[in-house]
């Protein structure tokens, strides 16, 4: 496992992490969830993320308990906020950072996390209210850094704009050879003012480990079987993108990979990205996906998956 630096911090953090969106403390059994946990580390990986909506608590409390028995300074661990917890529990408001934070470490079992993120824009609050709170939070040592998912880009500019407040040092996007938009105003900007990317469905929740054949139902077990999961599947199931992800197949074989492995290393090949999350329901995923970490890849094959992806897309984008 390779690592890398986070952003303008001094946590390195490993190029796969392990997320626990739709799986841990909910979709996940316990016991297999915690063999995936165990997996993760033997891999060497360190960074775990998690939100306190994942499960409503449930992915938190889990990894509360499973971690409990490691010291606390060997893995990097990062929660967010934003999302309903209750009927009058969202956004990113003053009250919320305070309440939020302290529940997510009452439910980790830990007095700090190392990373904070938002886990999307609050239009509702102002912008200077949130990143006074997110100060505060880092000033009491209850998060040592802060981060953000899914913002705008002049939203993460008007951030940078303001003075006397903690800086940015991760974005959160979704980020595949299947959804690029980060690489067009997100990317460029971060990587100019010492935020690194950590890219969430780095696999475009599934697809791209190629399990999806356009001319057959998914499989049981499958999240596409499973839409009421989580919807962002959906734009990504279109027989034309399939198929053009079958055809991603010999290109990986070409490079000794599975098409997992080589679609990760491919969102690993951009520098500010900082590390991949995998999300897991077996081991042996966990072991697939951290064999990508530290790949050296012919630039030739990735250019080559990303002409054929395009093509579809463009298809079914006209």
């Amino acid at each position: 496992m390779k690592y890398r630096k986070l952003g303008a911090s001094d946590l390195e953090v490993s190029e796969i992490s392990l997320g626990s969106w739709l799986t841990y403390g909910a979709g996940v059994e316990a016991d297999t969830a915690r063999a995936c946990l165990d997996e993760a580390f033997a891999q060497g990986i360190n960074f775990i993320d998690t939100a306190n909506i994942y499960g409503r608590g449930a992915a938190e409390t889990f990894l509360g308990e499973a971690l409990r028995a490691r010291p606390r300074d060997s893995y990097v661990l990062a929660t967010k906020l934003y999302f309903p917890m209750s009927a009058i529990d969202r956004g990113l408001s003053r009250e919320q950072v305070e309440k939020q934070l302290d529940a997510s470490l009452q439910r980790l079992r830990t007095d700090y996390v190392d990373l904070y993120q938002c886990h999307r824009y609050d239009w509702d609050t102002p912008l200077e209210e949130t990143m006074e709170a997110l100060t505060r939070a880092v000033e009491s040592g209850k998060t040592r850094y802060i981060g953000f998912s899914e913002w705008p880009a002049e939203r993460i500019q008007a951030a940078l704009d303001l003075t006397g407040v903690a800086r940015f040092v991760s974005s959160q996007p979704q980020y595949s050879l299947l959804w690029r938009e980060p690489e067009d105003d997100v990317i460029p900007l971060c990587a100019a003012n010492g935020i690194s990317q950590i890219v969430w469905s780095p696999l475009a929740q599934g697809v791209l480990s190629g399990k999806y054949d356009p001319g057959k139902p998914p499989p049981g077990d499958s999240r596409a079987a499973h839409s009421d999961m989580g919807g962002f599947i959906d734009r990504f199931m279109d027989p034309r993108v399939l198929r053009a992800v079958q055809q991603l197949k010999p290109v990986a074989a070409e490079a000794g990979l599975t098409l997992s492995q080589f679609a990760l290393a491919w969102v690993l090949r951009e520098p500010n990205v900082a590390s991949a999350i995998i999300g897991a329901s077996r081991p042996e995923q966990v072991r697939e996906n951290a064999a990508a970490s530290g790949l050296v890849i012919d630039t030739r094959l990735f250019l080559r998956a990303e002409a054929i992806i395009d093509e579809a897309l463009a298809f079914v984008e006209a």
